[in-house]
């Protein structure tokens, strides 16, 4: 599970829901604090079990480097409910749902951004209609399936869900935890507690199942005319897919490509700063699609 450094949104963000054609998402949506006409606007999803809170503390820095960011969590996710049916989170759904956030964000020239599940959901919605992107960011996301050792995790979780509340898995979880994880302060772990109560299980049992089976679409992403810009960006270790493969996926796709040093599989929470400006250089290269 992510663990974003905080709850509590930067100055330059500010929490809402944001209405779309399917449906309201809630966001965490940052600006440049002086008032100044943005660079563009980057849409950034979580990953499974996370929210836009994972971004939480990259979000200043991209504003300070002239960008609109906006953190959304997915139907389903923490604050935005979703349904019982595990069939509205398949993967097109999903899909759908981030095409619509980007025509309310204004429908084109949005800088798309997936971290792990999300940047599957992304790399989707791209193939659905790659029009309202400039480009797009996969964050330790890999090309296919999650590596066995996370299958076997996925379905220990999911076998849990079928027989237990989200309260008593949650429970069964911190008893797993390191002892380091012990010294969080109480109001973190309520935090980090609160946002697992919210997630629908119906979402983390379609999505998990999705990660265990996820085809290989790199050469449908390839083949994306115009060419979308692609920057794949991972820590230095992963041990969801392998930071090996991540490196044959961006020479598949004659990506741009960043390892952030002292990061693994949550260069988003484990080194922000540094990821932030790796990813808003990427973006000044690519202002505007042709």
């Amino acid at each position: 599970m992510s663990r974003p450094p905080t709850f509590t949104p930067p100055p330059c963000a500010r929490a809402y829901a944001l209405r779309t054609s399917r449906g309201d998402f809630a966001v965490l949506d940052a600006a440049p604090a002086d008032g100044t006409e943005p660079k563009g606007t980057a849409l950034l999803l979580p990953g499974y079990t996370g929210s836009k809170e994972d971004f939480i503390a990259m979000l200043e820095p991209l504003a300070d480097a002239g960008y609109r960011a906006v953190a959304v969590d997915g139907r389903g996710q923490y604050e935005t409910p979703g349904p019982p049916d595990q069939q509205a989170y398949e993967q097109v759904e999903l899909a759908g749902d981030v095409l619509a956030q980007a025509a309310a964000l204004g429908g084109a020239g949005i800088h798309l951004l997936g971290h792990s599940l999300g940047g599957q959901i992304a790399r989707a919605a791209v193939l659905l209609d790659a029009t309202p992107f400039t480009t797009l960011t996969l964050m330790s996301s890999g090309p296919a399936q999650v590596e066995p050792a996370q299958q076997e995790k996925i379905k220990l979780l999911s076998d849990a869900l079928a027989v237990m509340t989200m309260g008593q898995v949650w429970e069964a979880m911190r008893a797993l935890d390191p002892p380091e994880d012990a010294d969080e302060a109480g109001s973190h772990r309520e935090d980090l507690r609160r946002r697992w109560l919210l997630h629908n299980p119906a979402q983390l049992l379609a999505t998990g199942r999705r990660l265990t089976v996820e085809p290989d679409r790199v050469d449908e992403l390839a083949a994306v005319r115009p060419p979308l810009p692609v920057h794949v960006l991972s820590g230095v270790r992963d041990d969801t897919w392998p930071v090996p493969l991540l490196d044959a996926m961006a020479d598949r796709l004659g990506a741009h490509r960043t390892r952030v040093e002292g990061a693994e599989h949550s260069p988003n929470t484990d080194r922000p700063v540094e990821t932030a400006a790796a990813v808003a250089g990427f973006w000044d290269l690519h202002r505007h699609r042709p």
